[in-house]
């Protein structure tokens, strides 16, 4: 559905992409993950063609955005990190002036009346926009950006300033839209991006750094994992052991757990599974395992630690 391909954007010396690429597939919600100043906000107005890229190309469902730019954009539903209504018009006759704008050639109406349905605003047509909560104002800007069903949706930081639950209300329509649309939510905050979509790509000084799927990040962005063995014996003899196994890469002693018996970490290539590996090498020397469990450290710390070097100013 969107085909990004070598895009570098540069401001004088200031580089804000570097050379990145993804593809994105139909009806998939993919995460754009990254600090403030990696080139989230960048990477999405080149998308939506409302600023130009140096390099690169950007496609949407066959359409190129520099070559097709009407053509393009009306496959495209956007909302800003800063939702573009008018705060002295009410909600409903706000939509029917974007409709308008829009061109959209569906019953006006009906279709108006269906998208304040899907994001919740159904009894709130008649309100001035200025007199809704920042939540609601969200809700508003979603509405706008479903007007046409343009099969794309971009969300740039849709729930920034939102209490705890209005995040959890906009991460529940997120999901939804994926059902019918292909949606990019873009975020710098991990827990917002690994709650809501399918897959993240994680990007850092305008660089794509990971690319997985949502239960798979700690594996991409780590090429370590980690192992917590409790195991009787003594622990000379159980690391030499487990330092047999291929995948291991290094075995740490924690301490004592008991009588008799050591807690270790272990060390494996990520990617792999290492326990029946454990398990068979512990039995050989008879060295009873009495507890073994995953021993990750925290994801949101290994994404502080990969993107902490990254610089710049507002994406």
């Amino acid at each position: 559905m969107i085909e990004v391909k070598h895009l570098t954007k540069r401001y004088g010396k200031t580089t804000a992409l570097d050379d990145i690429s993804f593809t994105v597939e139909s009806g998939e919600v993919l995460g754009f993950l990254g600090p403030n100043g990696a080139g989230k906000s960048t990477t999405m107005n080149i998308i939506t063609g409302y600023i130009s890229s140096n390099e690169g190309t950007v496609t949407v469902d066959g359409s190129e955005i520099l070559k097709e730019p009407k053509k393009t954009k009306q496959k495209i539903g956007y909302l800003p990190e800063i939702p573009p209504v008018y705060p002295d018009m009410t909600v409903r006759k706000y939509l029917e002036f974007m409709f308008d704008l829009k061109r959209v050639k569906l019953p006006k109406a009906e279709h108006i009346n269906e998208v304040m349905r899907l994001v919740g605003l159904e009894r709130h047509g008649r309100r001035l926009i200025k007199n809704l909560s920042k939540g609601y104002r969200q809700r508003v800007g979603f509405a706008q950006a479903l007007l046409g069903n343009p099969p794309v949706i971009i969300l740039d930081e849709p729930t920034v300033g939102l209490d705890p639950k209005q995040i959890i209300e906009i991460r529940k329509l997120i999901k939804n839209l994926g059902k019918k649309h292909t949606v990019i939510f873009s975020s710098h905050v991990l827990s917002e991006i690994s709650a809501t979509c399918d897959r993240v790509i994680i990007i850092a000084d305008g660089k794509i750094i990971a690319d997985a799927k949502a239960d798979e990040l700690y594996t991409a962005l780590s090429d370590r994992q980690k192992l917590l063995v409790t195991a009787e014996g003594k622990s000379a003899d159980v690391m030499a052991e487990l330092n047999k196994v291929p995948e291991v890469e290094r075995v740490n002693k924690l301490g004592a757990a008991g009588k008799g018996a050591n807690r270790f970490e272990v060390e494996y290539r990520a990617g792999t599974d290492v326990r029946r590996q454990v398990f068979s090498a512990m039995a050989r020397i008879n060295c009873p395992i009495l507890e073994m469990t995953a021993g990750n450290g925290s994801l949101e710390e290994l994404y502080l630690q990969l993107t902490e070097n990254a610089k710049g100013g507002e994406n």
